[in-house]
């Protein structure tokens, strides 16, 4: 049996077990209590069963238990074993945590605490680490030391874990975001030859489809923290762990790959700062919401911030192919600087930080207008 049908035969299995499980777990939502109730946050206006990470996770942990063991022997070593065991058991209490805030509905101090002891898990319990890093302009694969290593990785895991749930706020957005960088690493790892990654990867992507089909507009039902926090923390792990050594290639890599719900954070967190409101506080002001008022439909909306993961993975792919060649550093960097002038504009056209400030878009305006004039002027 080949090795590459072992990839298919996990993403079938994963695909398969997702759409049997996530109408099982819609009804245990109901019966446990764990639904979503309609206020003025949120787009749905009935009640809605949560949950739905379950689906996903149950679909990745069973299809890895049964094509684990059809793995040639000597494929995957104690390293990989490592990683694959780090993430089974991180990814177990994150949706454990997750979905007792479905039910529940957990502080965000407890809900971070688990978070946090996770990664320590992951860090401590099982040596992964982010070791290495590949800074443009320098001496590549600089070795960092474990006093900055280790609340890095920390830092990475929460960060990205607490992104993808932000940014679950229409039916099937977190989902095909999650399921766009889950292909994005997929395609990078089968470029680099890791084969944990890329059955992992394979996985993930079948149970994220499996549960789309119930997940996308209009929803049957929502994957609640434990299906954003569960993907959050593997895109943080599979991020972080998508190339040999537990590496970041590149420090833009791993930033492109998750770009949407990192974006989204980002500006989410100045627009609170420059409304002197708490970074925690939940607002309206998110890249679905300014999308909406735009007046884009629900499906319109989602299907373009799935574009923009899209144009965000495809960036990701040509970094990591020419990460290794002469020019990488100047791609790196060109990458950089469009993306950051790209990110701003569009910013500033929908109005995601603030409804009036536009001052990039502005000072182009003011630029443009005295070209025009000099140039009637001669």
């Amino acid at each position: 049996m080949s090795v590459s049908f072992l990839y298919i035969t996990g993403f079938v299995v994963a695909l398969i077990l997702a759409l049997i499980l996530t109408p099982l777990v819609k009804k245990f939502a109901f019966l446990v209590g764990a639904i979503d109730k309609p206020n003025h946050r949120k787009v749905h206006t009935r009640i809605m069963p949560r949950l739905g990470g379950l689906a996903i996770y149950v679909a990745f942990a069973a299809g890895l238990l049964i094509v684990l063991p059809f793995f040639p022997e000597g494929l995957l070593n104690k390293y990989d074993m490592n990683l694959i065991r780090a993430m089974l058991v991180g990814g177990t209490l994150i949706v454990l945590i997750g979905a007792l805030d479905d039910r529940f509905e957990l502080s965000a101090k407890v809900k971070l605490l688990g978070q946090l002891i996770a990664a320590c898990i992951v860090v401590f319990g099982f040596g992964v680490q982010i070791n290495l890093v590949n800074i443009p302009f320098g001496e590549s694969m600089q070795p960092i030391a474990d006093w900055i290593s280790i609340p890095l990785t920390i830092f990475w895991i929460v960060g990205v874990t607490n992104a993808i749930n932000l940014i679950d706020g229409l039916d099937g957005l977190a989902s095909g975001v999650s399921g766009i960088a889950i292909g994005t690493i997929l395609v990078m790892a089968v470029f680099m030859g890791f084969e944990p990654i890329i059955l992992m990867s394979a996985l993930l992507l079948g149970g994220i489809l499996g549960f789309l089909v119930f997940n996308f507009h209009p929803a049957k039902i929502f994957m609640g923290d434990s299906g954003s926090l569960f993907l959050g923390f593997s895109l943080a792990m599979m991020s972080m762990l998508a190339f040999k050594q537990v590496t970041i290639v590149s420090f833009v890599t791993p930033l492109l790959i998750i770009g949407v719900p990192l974006s989204d954070t980002f500006f989410a967190i100045v627009r609170r700062l420059i409304n002197k409101k708490p970074i925690f506080a939940p607002d309206k002001g998110h890249l679905h919401h300014c999308l909406r008022e735009l007046g884009f439909s629900h499906r319109k909306t989602v299907l373009i911030i799935y574009g923009i993961a899209a144009f965000f993975g495809a960036c990701a792919i040509i970094q990591a192919v020419v990460v290794r060649s002469d020019a990488a550093n100047w791609v790196t960097f060109v990458v950089i600087c469009v993306l950051m002038f790209g990110l701003q504009i569009g910013a500033e056209l929908i109005g995601i930080v603030d409804k009036t400030r536009r001052p990039v878009i502005h000072f182009i305006q003011r630029t443009l207008m005295k070209l025009d004039t000099q140039s009637r002027s001669k």
